[in-house]
């Protein structure tokens, strides 16, 4: 036994060493940008678990689950809030084993989910033969709410903190021209997600599609986790951004770490919050329009066709936006970025509202537009600028905690709108409430390092 398992050690040492399969400090140009194609394709592989990736099958699953529009909805809620209670203490681990490590169990993990959701129907039908008391309403229910729990967990929550992370381990300088770089991809692609995989669906069935996704999550993403991340370009012998910055070198204040704060630290700070909220209202309003896309639009007289195709416009001024952001965070604070962006936020919300109109349809666009693209690069750059890197892992864990509890409790309340108040415009207006708020609120969300600059005479660059 004591033979195997030093063997054992030896493969999984060798296996997951920073020089294996290759050396990044040998790559003629900054790995860190093999990291932002890496990070970049796992965001994208992170559909399925996204909202959007569900939106072609919500009708889909009501039909051949039999349930409603309210049932399904509350079963995306509990899944989604019982995964996102699960990710602070996920993002503790990848503070201990690392992006590479997380990211590779997730995407296998994601592989397994999407080969249950595409039989879901059928396993209903077992558990309802094994278990013959329960009516067939609570075992669909039950099933669809494991696998929402178990895709939101691992591809929404996992897969995508750990991409999001490794970018911001990897940049400093540079970490905003890396997340817009990475928002390029990632934008367009999950404009055209639905389009795509709605065609899918309609070719060959939803059980094909989810089983096709799963087999390239598991063939294409698997390895190219494995082989491309690093957790950390010191583990390399490299640094930030590619060289290191002579400290005589002039920096813009909020650019300095001055305090790795750890996550006690940072939960006490104001500005976390605000930019946590910001963060959390977006994956709220984002996910609850996206879920119910279809059935929005028949209330303000539009095609399924034609609101999904506003994702495209959307995606546009999302990355516009993202790369406006990228390339300005270094010379602004980022409480005026996300004012805009709530702004954005507060004027998509009342164009959703006034959508039978050219006006709403043009205020659904560009402000869903902005606020997704300041949403794409501040929830990037601002926990590693504000925070340090040192506890990275727990601060994204709670930030991606609070997303995703809001992005199951979207669906619902807007779900329970319409179904029960035949309306999706009473949560519409509850919704502009919050925007509006938290973008007097930023006003106030300050960097705490300039707090710590005041106490250290000497700043030390992270």
């Amino acid at each position: 036994m004591g033979l195997i398992h030093s063997m054992l050690t030896r493969f999984h040492d060798r296996c997951w060493h920073p020089a294996t399969p290759w050396r990044p400090e040998k790559f003629p140009f900054f790995y860190g940008w093999v990291i932002v194609f890496a990070a970049t394709l796992g965001t994208v592989f992170s559909i399925p678990g996204q909202t959007m990736g569900f939106s072609v099958f919500t009708e889909i699953l009501m039909k051949e689950l039999q349930l409603s529009r309210v049932q399904l909805s509350v079963a995306y809620c509990l899944g989604t809030v019982l995964s996102g209670v699960m990710l602070p203490m996920v993002g503790r681990w990848m503070d201990r084993w690392g992006e590479r490590k997380m990211s590779v169990v997730a995407t296998v993990l994601s592989f397994l989910i999407l080969l249950f959701l595409s039989e879901v129907v059928h396993v209903t039908q077992k558990v309802m033969l094994w278990i013959p008391g329960l009516g067939h309403t609570w075992v669909a229910f039950l099933t669809m709410t494991v696998g929402f729990f178990l895709i939101r967990l691992s591809a929404q929550g996992v897969l995508s903190m750990a991409c999001r992370n490794a970018i911001g381990r990897w940049f400093d300088r540079n970490r905003g021209w890396a997340f817009s770089l990475s928002s390029l991809v990632v934008s367009f692609s999950f404009a055209v997600a639905p389009r795509w995989m709605n065609l899918l669906v309609e070719s060959y069935g939803y059980q094909v599609a989810w089983q096709s996704i799963a087999l390239a999550t598991l063939v294409i993403m698997a390895p190219i986790a494995w082989a491309c991340f690093r957790d950390a370009p010191e583990q390399s012998g490299l640094c930030m951004d590619g060289r290191l910055f002579s400290k005589t070198k002039a920096l813009p204040m909020d650019m300095w770490i001055h305090q790795e704060m750890n996550l006690a630290q940072t939960l006490r700070s104001f500005s976390f919050w605000v930019f946590n909220l910001s963060f959390a209202f977006y994956a709220m309003f984002a996910t609850a329009f996206t879920f119910h896309i279809v059935s929005m639009g028949d209330e303000f007289g539009f095609q399924p066709e034609a609101m999904i195709r506003l994702f495209l416009p959307m995606a546009t001024v999302s990355v516009l936006t993202n790369l406006c952001f990228g390339w300005i965070n270094p010379k602004v604070r980022l409480k005026g970025l996300l004012f805009v962006m709530n702004l954005g936020a507060l004027a998509g919300v009342f164009g959703l509202y006034a959508l039978n109109s050219e006006s709403g349809v043009l205020a659904y666009v560009v402000g869903n537009g902005v606020a997704g693209g300041g949403f794409v690069c501040l929830s990037g750059i601002v926990w590693p600028r504000f925070f340090g890197r040192a506890h990275l892992g727990a601060i994204s864990g709670v930030n991606m905690s609070t997303m995703v509890i809001a992005s199951g409790l979207g669906p619902l309340i807007f779900g329970f709108s319409g179904q029960v108040l035949a309306s999706y415009r009473p949560a519409l207006l509850f919704s502009a409430l919050l925007p509006l708020f938290l973008a007097v609120g930023s006003l106030w969300a300050d960097n705490p390092q300039r707090r710590w600059a005041r106490a250290q005479a000497t700043p030390t660059l992270d």
